[in-house]
């Protein structure tokens, strides 16, 4: 990859911690970022990612989104790491400084794939499935629970005018972790999209790191009734079970097992007793979550297809009440949870 040049827009705790990792391995890398506290301390101090095995403080080249029309060399590969609301209109930000034979990659949950090729063309995008623990609350300081070791990407053409292109991804992104192409990426990302809609969720309305909310009765229960209809979504869709998180098959063609499987498979290689996920740490935060772009998607999809998800639905209700400050995430929601499989 000598003399490509690499962004990253949206430096968050994977966006940050993926680039470092490729600033360490020589490439050539800006980060574009929108927490302005964050882009001053990565100018002052570099950005330091601590993980369990090691801590490493990395200079790096960084600029705030308001800069971005101030930037006139083109970028041959370009990595989101916005939220899954965001897309679009990080596209547009950074599609004047896309080569024209450039690709435009969205490490993110949810299906930004159509985003991100409606407005960088199909011919310049590529899709990904991403697995990792890590974690932001303090600028310029990013907690990676899962180490390069521990992380693990799926590529993948958006459609055949970039297949055969994805090996030019996978090489920068095996700096940062085990990666893989994957030739259906959809439906990879739909069987992401499973775990994430089963796991995402439940914990955070319980305001709870993931292996303490599994702990508590009914709420695996819980979870896997969401992932479950996520995965009877995805194949309604037309989509199919496939392996991911490196796993070369799947053991049984049933799709109400492998839901399961998946949730299990995260639990139990990437989840630590303080690990927190996306959803509640926005929360946290203060911040928006994606919950209609993860469990309300499933809920669109289904009402599209004339079926319905109800415990994806009520989910997204709770969800909401949470975000609009009518209902607090606290432990005690545990019984609120249990009723969705009354």
């Amino acid at each position: 990859m000598a003399g490509k040049r690499i962004a990253v827009v949206g430096t968050g705790a994977n966006g940050a911690a993926f680039g470092a990792d490729m600033v360490n391995a020589g490439l050539d890398v800006t980060f574009i970022e929108q927490w302005p506290a964050h882009v001053e301390a990565m100018r002052a101090s570099g950005l330091r990612v601590e993980m369990p095995e090691e801590t490493v403080t990395t200079p790096v080249s960084v600029f705030h989104m308001c800069d971005v029309a101030t930037l006139r060399e083109p970028f041959d590969i370009v990595f989101l790491g916005v939220k899954a609301y965001d897309t679009r209109w990080a596209c547009e930000l950074i599609k004047p400084l896309v080569a024209p034979d450039g690709l435009v990659v969205g490490l993110q949950n949810g299906m930004t794939l159509d985003d991100v090729a409606s407005i960088m063309g199909p011919e310049r995008t590529l899709g990904a499935v991403i697995e990792v623990a890590a974690y932001m609350f303090e600028p310029g300081i990013v907690g990676r629970q899962t180490g390069p070791a521990g992380t693990w990407f799926g590529v993948g053409a958006y459609d055949e005018t970039t297949r055969g292109r994805e090996a030019e991804v996978i090489d920068i992104l095996r700096h940062a972790g085990a990666a893989e192409i994957k030739d259906d990426i959809r439906s990879a990302k739909w069987m992401k999209l499973v775990v994430n809609a089963a796991e995402f969720l439940p914990s955070s309305i319980l305001n709870l790191p993931l292996a303490e909310a599994i702990e508590i009765p009914g709420i695996r229960d819980v979870m896997i009734a969401s992932g479950r209809e996520a995965v009877r979504t995805a194949l309604a869709l037309g989509h199919e079970l496939v392996p991911i998180f490196g796993n070369t098959r799947i053991e049984a063609n049933d799709p109400d097992h492998y839901a399961t499987v998946l949730l299990d498979a995260v639990l139990t290689d990437w989840t630590l007793p303080d690990t927190k996920v996306t959803m509640l740490q926005d929360w946290i935060k203060e911040r928006r979550a994606e919950v209609d772009d993860i469990n309300g998607l499933v809920v669109r999809e289904q009402e599209k297809l004339g079926g319905a998800a109800p415990v994806n639905t009520r989910l997204v209700e709770i969800a909401h009440a949470i975000e609009c400050g009518d209902l607090a995430a606290d432990p005690s929601n545990a019984d609120l949870l249990r009723s969705l499989l009354d």
